[in-house]
C-alpha cells in the first residue's frame, strides 16, 4: 500500500468538494460498469463473425473493413470531443483482440466441413 495521501484524505474538512468527489467517482463507476458490459455485447458479435467466416473459409482480418471502421471512430471521436487520435488507438486495441479471436475460431475443426485445420 502507497503512503501517499489520498484524494479523501486531502479533502477531509471540505465535505462539499468530498462529496463532489464522490459523485463523480460513482458516475465514473457506473460509465467503467456500462463499458464493459457493451464490450461484452461486442465481442459476443464478433465471435459471431468470427463463426461465419470460418465456416465460410474467409480470412480472421479484413483490412477494408477496419480501415473504415477506425475512420468512422475518428468522426464520432471528434464530434464528442474526444481525441481522435486515443479512439483510433482503443478500436486498434479492440481490432487486434477481435483478428487474434478470428484466428483461433478458424483454426479449430468447422462442423460438417471435413477440415481439421
Amino acid at each position: 500500500m502507497s503512503d501517499q495521501p489520498t484524494a479523501e484524505h486531502t479533502l477531509v474538512g471540505d465535505e462539499q468538494a468530498l462529496r463532489r468527489l464522490r459523485e463523480l467517482r460513482g458516475s465514473i463507476d457506473n460509465l467503467d460498469a456500462a463499458l464493459v458490459h457493451l464490450l461484452a455485447e461486442r465481442f459476443k458479435c464478433t465471435q459471431q463473425v468470427g463463426e461465419l467466416k470460418a465456416a465460410h473459409d474467409l480470412p480472421p482480418a479484413d483490412p477494408a473493413r477496419e480501415a473504415d471502421q477506425i475512420a468512422r471512430l475518428r468522426r464520432l471521436a471528434e464530434d464528442a470531443r474526444l481525441d481522435p487520435a486515443f479512439a483510433e488507438k482503443f478500436l486498434n486495441f479492440i481490432i487486434d483482440e477481435v483478428v487474434r479471436h478470428h484466428r483461433a475460431i478458424a483454426a479449430r475443426p468447422q462442423p460438417g466441413s471435413g477440415n481439421r485445420r
